[in-house]
């Protein structure tokens, strides 16, 4: 018999499984917000059920639903004669984020060899450029390409951060801040 184990009880997959279907269908019938009559009944194995229809016996009783969503709506801006209807949105700040390598990454036994990129949006305007910091210093000089390949850094944990940067050099933003672990072979 199916749903059934060797000593014919019910197996507790199945019994899970029709659980499920059960809590599945309570809560799509409460979903529906729908005002109708709901009737709970208890079988003999003490099973609940839920359903719109009165059962033939007359061990179930009608159960009043509250309505699940009690949440007022959001009111719809409206918007005023003054407005033109075509307006333009406001120019976002320029962001700057590290997408390699990953916030606490490992950088594999070598020479302290990896690379960094990053991304700006929008993009570089004429001028701007972008100047990578390792904990805090400056490397290197100040770039138009937001890629960086290193060599021979130290053994150990480093943070990384990008600074876009105006024509007259100053800082307009900063990347998060990204940390590494360089791991290179130790000479005692």
């Amino acid at each position: 018999m199916l749903g059934r184990n060797n000593n014919g009880h019910r197996d507790p997959i199945m019994r899970a499984l029709t659980l499920a279907i059960a809590l599945a269908a309570s809560v799509a019938l409460f979903a529906t917000g729908a005002q109708a009559q709901i009737y709970k009944s208890v079988d003999e194995q003490g099973r609940v059920t839920y359903s719109d229809t009165p059962p033939p016996d007359s061990d179930s009783e009608a159960v009043d639903l509250q309505p699940t969503n009690t949440t007022p709506s959001t009111p719809v801006p409206t918007r005023s004669p003054a407005q033109p209807e075509t307006e333009q949105p406001a120019a976002s700040a320029p962001k700057v984020a590290i997408t390699a390598p990953g916030n606490e990454s490992t950088i594999p036994m070598g020479g302290g060899i990896f690379d960094v990129a990053a991304s700006v949006t929008p993009t570089l305007s004429a001028g701007q450029t972008l100047q990578l910091h390792i904990d805090g210093e400056p490397w290197g000089e100040p770039q138009a390409s937001g890629s960086w390949h290193l060599e021979n850094i130290f053994r150990g944990a480093h943070d990384l951060s990008v600074t876009l940067l105006n024509a007259a050099g100053e800082a307009v933003t900063q990347s998060e801040s990204v940390r590494v672990y360089v791991l290179r072979p130790s000479i005692q």
